[in-house]
């Protein structure tokens, strides 16, 4: 399943993520990904494993405009000149000339001068051909309002948390105004296993996704990214595991119907399992990106 950004790029509608993968896991579990069928790797600068995604890539024997590859800068290289270089020391580790797609990794907002010099540089990253589409991840509407007031290029993507438990329709809806793609973080509510929700014990044990994956012959995770993907959103399951990283791409032969579907919107729950967007500063979350 492909979706059309909104300017023009094509993009696997399922990807691969690598968070929280150790480096020395990472080349296996992508070349993995890449045998069972993924063509979207997202990794990202703060997750320092950039290194061993290029070099699953090249591992893997596909050629480099089969491959999509995502990855994102993080706060601490924030700026004009500082995300170009940023652009440089992810490029390098990857080993490509070309990052497909290019994202700032949170809005920073007590130093959103330095998120609009960061995303000024996209743009002319961009430009240059040195990227085919830029976006964001973790913005709010309230973010993306001020981005555009002086941004030029659309964000083509803006990753954020979403699974059953927690969907943000404010910043969905916000996305979908702009022609922007919500790719879903943690989008079979991985995060949910360990922050508690109230409800159940994890998106995994929930009554109503199960029920529905009985329904169908399908495992709770399957569900979920049938779901993504039905309601148009991007979704990059990750794993390390084989068995687990087919049974994630393995959705593309079954679908939802509208009250299954509306039965899983309706397990959102409003809380937010990952960091505030709104919360982030340089103070807190800044973390010096190495050079190589």
């Amino acid at each position: 399943m492909i979706l059309t950004l909104n300017n023009g790029v094509s993009m696997p509608a399922l990807g691969f993520g690598v968070y929280q993968t150790p480096p020395d896991a990472t080349a296996e579990a992508v070349q993995t990904a890449l045998e069972t069928g993924y063509r979207l790797i997202d990794t990202a600068a703060a997750y320092g494993n950039e290194r061993e995604v290029g070099e699953a890539i090249r591992r893997s024997g596909l050629d480099r405009d089969e491959v999509f590859i995502e990855t994102k800068v993080w706060i601490s290289d924030f700026g004009h000149e500082e995300t170009l270089h940023a652009f440089d020391k992810s490029s390098g580790k990857l080993g490509v000339d070309r990052i497909d797609l290019f994202i700032l990794h949170q809005a920073l907002p007590t130093r959103f001068d330095l998120t609009q010099g960061a995303y000024r540089a996209l743009e002319t990253l961009l430009s240059d051909g040195r990227v085919r589409a830029i976006g964001v991840s973790n913005f709010m509407p309230e973010h993306l309002d001020a981005l555009m007031k002086e941004a030029g290029v659309v964000p083509a993507v803006n990753q954020v948390e979403v699974h059953p438990y927690f969907t943000q329709p404010e910043v969905q809806a916000a996305d979908a105004d702009r022609g922007i793609v919500t790719q879903a973080w943690s989008p079979i509510g991985g995060i949910t296993s360990y922050r508690g929700t109230g409800a159940a014990t994890s998106t995994f044990d929930d009554p109503v996704i199960v029920g529905i994956a009985d329904a169908h012959g399908r495992t709770p995770a399957q569900v979920m990214l049938r779901w993504h993907l039905q309601e148009g959103r991007s979704a990059i399951p990750k794993s390390v595991r084989p068995e687990r990283i087919a049974e994630n791409f393995g959705v593309f032969d079954f679908d939802l119907t509208d009250a299954e579907r509306a039965a899983l919107d309706a397990l959102d729950t409003g809380i937010r399992h990952g960091p505030d967007p709104r919360d982030i500063t340089l103070e807190a979350y800044g973390s010096p990106i190495p050079e190589a």
